[in-house]
Formats: C-alpha cells, structure tokens, sequence
C-alpha cells in the first residue's frame, strides 16, 4: 500500500532538503520581507476601503453575493498573496457591514479604536495562548491586570477575581454556573454537582430575570440541564426596568408553586431599550432570600469609566458576579469580554488539573494558570488590545465617546417626538432608541408591523443606512443602535428622512381595495 510522498528527515531540515516551504510559509526572521510587504498591502487596501465606502453597506442579497464563491476552489492556492487579497476584497471587503460608518446604527457593534487593531496584530504573530503562564509569560500578567483593574471598576475589592471570555453569552452561562453550583453546595450539604452531576432538586431551580433580559440567559440554563424554561421572567416598570415588587412577588409565587429560586439577573444595559435595572435596589431582596445576583453588563460596562455618568451604574458592587462586553462600549474588536466575580473562591468549581497543562504542584507554587478559572482551554491573548487602547488613549475618552452616544440618543428622542410620523416608545437611558413610521392615518396594527418591517428591509436594500428591528408587545418596531462617537444629528436627520422616503413608498404601493387602514400591499 502506498503511504504517498516520504519526507525525509535530514539533520536540521525537517521538511528533507527543500527549505521552501518554511521559507515562503512560516512567519519567522527569514521571511521578514514578505510578512512586511503583505501587512503593508493590508494595510493599504483597508485604507483605500475605508475612503470608498460611502455608507455601511452595499445592500447585496445572500443569493447574489453566494454566486461569487461558486467558482472559488479551496484545494489549489491562488498565485501570490497580492492575488488572495484582490479576491477577498471581491468577495468579502466590497460588501461587508462597516459599523465605523457614522450611519450604521443597527445592533451593538461599534465602530473600534486604532491601538486595538494594532495590538491584534502582535497577538496574531506571536500567537500566545492565555490559558497556561508557559505559553503566555507576559501576557498571563496584562490579562489579569486588566482583571483587577476592572475589579475596581466596579467596586469590588481585593477578593474579586474574573476572566476574559469571547462575550456575553460566555459571561452569562459562567454567572449562572456559578450560582447553581454555589447553590448545590450551600444549600444541598455540600452536594458538588461539578463531581457528581445534577441533583434531583435541579429539576425545581429557578432563575429570575426581567422579561426583556438576554436570551443568552435561557441559552445557557438549557446548556445547564435547568431548561430554559427555569428562567422565569420578571415584569418591568414604564422604564423597562425590572420592578422590585415584581421580583419579591416572583419570588414568592415560585416557592409556592415548589420551585427554588437560586439566582436573579439585573441586566444593567437591555439590549432593546438601554435600560437598566435598579441592582441597588434588587441587592437587599437577593440577600433577604439568599439568591445569587449576577449583574449582566454587557451593554451598561461602558458607564464604568464614564467621567459623569458613573452613578448609573450604582449598586452594581452588591453583585456577586458581573458581565462586562469591551467589545460593545469600550470600542474594542470582537472578541473582547469578562466575566468577574467579587469571590475568587466560587471560581474553583470551573478548575481541573491536567498533568501535561497545568498539575496540582503548579498551583502550590502559585504559578497563574488562567485555564483554572475558564471554561476554555486554548485562549486567545484578546486582553491585549484593551491594554493598548487604555495605554494610549485613557479610560477618560472611551467614557467620553460612550456619554457622547448617549447625548446623541437623547436629541435623536428629541427629534422622533416633535416629528409626528414617528412614535417613540421610551426615553433612552443609554444609546438605544425603540421607535417605528406611524404617518397620520394609519392605525391598523397589522398594517403598521407590515410598513415598519418593510421600510427595515428597503433601507438594507439600499445600504445608505442600517437599522435595527425589534417586537413590542407583539408589534414590530425600529431600533437605532448608537455607539459611534462620530455619528452626528445630521446622520440621524439623514437616516429618519430614508425611512420616511421608504415608508411612504411601501404606502403608495399599497392597494387601497379595502376600507380605511386595510389594505393589501403588493411589496415583497
């Protein structure tokens, strides 16, 4: 039987006599020119994207850009480098959403700052892996520095502890492993459900969060064996707050219907609304019934270095764990995340010792493995382009640049309600605004839902702006998404006159067959 093509091993040529691979393929010192040459080609076609692009998106459809990659065979390399990257800017470049365009205002992606960039390119070439301090040295201590650094932020003293993850999902599932484990062992006889699985009583724990929480929440009890109908949600105020009478009623009802309550979740930044749950309130009721609070801050972290806005945030200290996303406020690249915990001890039940990785004796020489605190084993250095970011701007200008979107979202309300077509249906408390076309003479709430989802769908179609679309009390709504310091009032003019231009179009199309508001539109 043929083993195919035999490489033989020479002396100090592990490829045989041939040392062209290594040469033209390795980023090492002998190919220092070509890696030099190919940073400098990205660097000028990102450039030249960057001032082409007119608006954040070319509005191509999946149908049409998929016909671009059929002919694209993946077994035979392109000639050179410069070839692949004029094909990727074909298929990739020419049409990607650019959230650092002033008029992207769809979901919570921001536009990044440059010393982030740059750092990802040394975490890529030197390519360091953060789980164990014998592949990382250096970048074990800048990660947990930041840690600490962002214990203070919130709050926390010197027993916190935490740890980068790839976002709030990851956060999310980590808070509420801890307060079911926790939980287990508190209030189970010490039951260790990480060395003995899910006790009966599993069936029965409950967590408690707003109704408008993240779904990453029912996501992660449905990864925890809880189901995601453990999570039961809690009813909000006018504000979209979660109310604390509805929690202590919603605690009370699950302990009478035989459910345990074992955490709640304060989401301090809803993605939706920007609101924020009152934790300082929510606190004293978690401690009365000795649940587990965990503070989802994905959205809201950016008001942790907020020169004047810090307040908003008050209480968040009384959590006994919290989700921070650099990547959403702090204008870092994804993925950029971590979860903290004011205890470091409710961390050991993520910990298991790997002779080969990270044994037992390195623990007792207080060697810093970071896989004893992470659900991950090989992890990227991501804390390095928050490190750069905050060396060479200050946590003072990325809170600057977020209170910057938050008083861009106030005049943008300002605007939504003295314009009669648009109804807005809160006050921002963050950066996000929920609102929706409603011209005059047109109630039909049927009809309505069908305009606002088309005027979303028109807008992609034509790139010049991106919105968001969400559900309200089961009727379809608009959504501006604002964490681009560089986005203006005239943006936000410029993009409410398209959705006008659009809404008015989908209304003209529309058959007038019917009586009053019910009409039957022939747009797709």
């Amino acid at each position: 039987m043929s083993m195919g093509k035999r490489v033989e091993v020479i002396d100090d040529a592990p490829w045989g006599r041939s040392q062209d691979w290594i040469d033209s393929g390795l980023l090492n010192g002998r190919n220092a020119a070509d890696f030099a040459s190919a940073v400098g080609q990205v660097t000028q076609t990102l450039l030249g994207r960057f001032d082409q692009v007119q608006q954040p998106f070319s509005g191509v459809l999946p149908a049409e850009l998929a016909t671009a990659f059929e002919a694209v065979g993946l077994d035979q390399p392109l000639a050179s480098f410069e070839a692949a990257l004029d094909e990727l800017e074909k298929l990739y470049l020419h049409d990607a959403v650019y959230f650092h365009h002033p008029r992207y205002m769809a979901h919570l992606n921001c536009p990044i700052a440059y010393p982030a960039v740059a750092a990802e390119l040394i975490t890529a070439a030197v390519n360091s892996s953060v789980d164990t301090w014998d592949q990382s040295a250096g970048a074990t201590l800048i990660e947990q520095h930041l840690i600490d650094w962002t214990a203070r932020r919130i709050g926390f003293d010197a027993r916190a502890d935490g740890v980068f993850t790839s976002g709030g999902t990851q956060s999310n599932l980590m808070a509420l492993l801890l307060a079911r484990d926790h939980y287990s062992l508190v209030r189970l006889d010490g039951y260790s459900i990480q060395k003995q699985g899910l006790p009966a009583e599993a069936a029965r724990f409950r967590i408690l969060a707003s109704r408008i929480a993240h779904f990453s929440l029912q996501k992660a009890a449905s990864v925890l064996g809880l189901g995601a109908d453990a999570v039961v949600p809690v009813d909000c105020d006018a504000d979209y707050r979660m109310s604390p009478v509805a929690l202590t009623n919603a605690i009370d009802q699950c302990r009478r219907t035989g459910h345990t309550p074992i955490a709640v979740v304060a989401t301090l930044g809803s993605t939706d609304f920007g609101s924020i749950d009152p934790i300082a309130e929510l606190a004293p009721i978690c401690r009365q019934a000795g649940l587990w609070l965990h503070a989802d801050a994905a959205y809201g972290c950016g008001l942790l270095v907020s020169p004047n806005c810090r307040e908003r945030l008050a209480g968040i200290e009384q959590a006994d764990s919290v989700t921070v996303d650099f990547h959403k406020s702090f204008l870092q690249p994804v993925s950029c995340s971590a979860f903290m915990v004011k205890d470091r001890d409710h961390l050991s039940c993520l910990t298991y010792h790997a002779d080969y990785l990270n044994p037992r004796s390195q623990t007792q020489e207080k060697t810093p493995n970071l896989v004893c605190k992470s659900l991950q084993t090989t992890r990227r250095f991501d804390a390095l382009k928050l490190w750069m970011t905050l060396r060479v701007l200050g946590p003072d200008k990325l809170g600057e640049a977020f209170e910057q979107v938050m008083a861009l979202a106030q005049a943008a309300h300002t605007l939504l309600t003295q314009d009669a077509d648009f109804e807005v249906l809160h006050r921002p408390e963050l950066s996000t605004l929920v609102f929706r076309y409603r011209p005059a003479g047109v109630t039909d709430p049927a009809l309505l839902d069908e305009l606002n989802a088309a005027i979303r769908k028109a807008l992609m179609r034509d790139g010049r702006a991106l919105v968001a679309a969400t559900r309200e009390a089961g009727r379809s709504y608009l959504k501006f998404t604002l964490l681009n310091p560089a986005t203006t009032l005239t943006d936000i003019r410029a993009v409410l006159s398209a959705l006008r231009t659009h809404g008015q179009a989908f209304l003209d199309a529309c058959s007038p067959a019917l009586q009053g508001d019910a009409r039957i539109c022939g747009v797709n």
